[in-house]
């Protein structure tokens, strides 16, 4: 098994994007409506005891006073101060008023929406709060439900007047009546409980419906994913010119470019890799046919005719050796590393190709012209590329002909170039001279040599430029980019 085989899928992207967000909306609408039923409870607990606070105070008012506001007679005791404040009493929703006189239930307040006294647990819970030195405001439950209760006992003082129990003054063994309001906690309680069932199913709702749209939104991100897979799984080795469209300006659109750009890279080195192949069949063929028919004619008692197969086999090995070189020169024109730039003198450069052009072959060898200027460049390229060009013009000139070679700046770019005399080029080559399978460029026995220069050419961002009128002569030209700082030209 291949090492890059993949294990099932058994969940999609779509579908753990969306769980995500379901996760997220489900933690959030849940804590959300947590924290607000706990602060609601606050509150509604923090009410009833400042509502039983405020109605335990109006009898405290009361029995301070010892007047009976109806009448502006004098309250002649605790039990009168009591029956006169339950009698005044106006109860709230859920609240129930009772009257406890020395720990007995004495009065009840029949119009109250709770009815305390129906609850005897409760009455016996409240007894002994009845008869205490102070007021108090406690929770009890019972199997009823759960109250919250104020307790505000009163009684005689030393002086005879009426006081609240905790008051200092009080006298031992008086009388004690002792006002009691409470409050259905639970109901007031479930008032705001069923606010937060209906919360539940609004959530519940948009829960729901925020997974739906989490669903198609999910969708719609993912589908230049989708596309790229299926494009991906399209291309073939021979269809990768298929590309994904690009829509947006977002990270999608920068990944599907980024995508599209890896693809035109494959398409190219598949593109080089058949190349290559397609160069050795071309080239290599024949020597090989060359060498074996020789040989397989070869007479080995016939010393002069293994004499000649001999020397014929060497010259097409060192011919096949020769093609080996170029065709891995072109495999590696795609290469990053096929040039290595710096700093190049053109000047220097025009001069040194000059003189080693001179050992190709007995011409008239002239230095056109020669200009001052740098240039950015791989220096063993370009001379190889210019040395490609003069050899090429000694095997289409005469002996004794003149060629020149030259440089100059035109425009911002630097120009280098080979004429000769030579026999020209017919017009109907010049366009594809420098394919690698043009069969009138090899039947012009060129083999790949202009192939490389126009790749040497191509790989500083430069190109080749042609010139040619047929009995008169060539010239090619090297086109390069020049960098900004090169300074003003100067021609010797």
């Amino acid at each position: 098994m291949s090492r890059w085989t993949r294990s099932p899928r058994t969940v999609s992207a779509r579908a753990r994007i969306v769980a995500s967000i379901m996760f997220l909306a489900a933690a959030a609408l849940l804590v959300s409506g947590l924290v607000a039923e706990q602060i609601q409870d606050a509150e509604v607990k923090i009410r009833i005891d400042e509502d039983l606070a405020s109605d335990a105070q109006e009898f405290i008012d009361l029995v301070e006073d010892g007047v009976d506001p109806s009448t502006g007679a004098p309250l002649g005791s605790p039990r009168e101060a009591l029956r006169t404040a339950l009698e005044r009493a106006i109860p709230e929703p859920h609240e129930g008023i009772v009257g406890f006189v020395d720990g007995e239930l004495a009065y009840v307040v029949d119009d109250a929406p709770l009815s305390l006294e129906s609850d005897a647990e409760l009455i016996a819970a409240l007894a002994p709060l009845a008869t205490a030195t102070q007021q108090s405001i406690v929770r009890i439950e019972t199997e009823v439900t759960s109250y919250r209760v104020a307790v505000t006992p009163a009684t005689i003082s030393t002086e005879g007047a009426l006081v609240v129990a905790e008051d200092p003054r009080t006298e031992p063994g008086g009388e004690v009546a002792a006002e009691v309001r409470a409050y259905d906690e639970a109901a007031e309680l479930a008032r705001f409980t069923r606010a937060f069932w209906i919360y539940g199913w609004v959530a519940l709702v948009s829960f729901i419906l925020v997974s739906i749209v989490a669903w198609w939104i999910a969708g719609r991100l993912l589908r230049p994913v989708r596309v790229l897979a299926t494009t991906a799984r399209e291309i073939g080795r021979d269809d990768l010119a298929e590309r994904i469209p690009v829509s947006g300006t977002d990270d999608l659109a920068d990944m599907t470019e980024a995508v599209n750009e890896m693809l035109e890279r494959i398409e190219s080195a598949f593109a080089s890799h058949t190349a290559l192949l397609d160069d050795v069949s071309h080239e290599l063929r024949t020597p090989i046919t060359v060498v074996r028919g020789h040989l397989e004619l070869m007479d080995p008692r016939d010393e002069e005719d293994s004499a000649a197969a001999r020397e014929v086999s060497l010259e097409e090995l060192d011919r096949m050796s020769r093609l080996v070189e170029d065709l891995m020169t072109l495999a590696k024109s795609d290469r990053p590393d096929f040039v290595r730039l710096a700093r190049v003198d053109l000047a220097q450069l025009t001069e040194t190709v000059l003189a080693k052009s001179r050992a190709l072959g007995e011409r008239a060898w002239v230095l056109d012209e020669c200009v001052e200027g740098t240039l950015r460049a791989d220096e063993q390229r370009l001379t190889q590329a210019v040395l490609q060009l003069a050899s090429n013009a000694v095997r289409f000139s005469g002996e004794g002909s003149e060629i020149g070679i030259g440089s100059a700046i035109v425009d911002g770019a630097a120009r280098v170039w080979v004429r000769d005399t030579g026999r020209g080029i017919e017009p109907a080559l010049l366009p594809h001279l420098f394919e690698r399978y043009s069969q009138g460029r090899r039947s012009e026995g060129l083999g790949l040599g202009l192939a490389i220069v126009a790749a040497i050419a191509q790989a500083h961002g430069g190109s080749v430029e042609v010139e040619s009128t047929a009995g008169e002569g060539s010239r090619f030209t090297l086109v390069l980019p020049m960098p900004a700082d090169r300074g003003e030209p100067a021609t010797s």
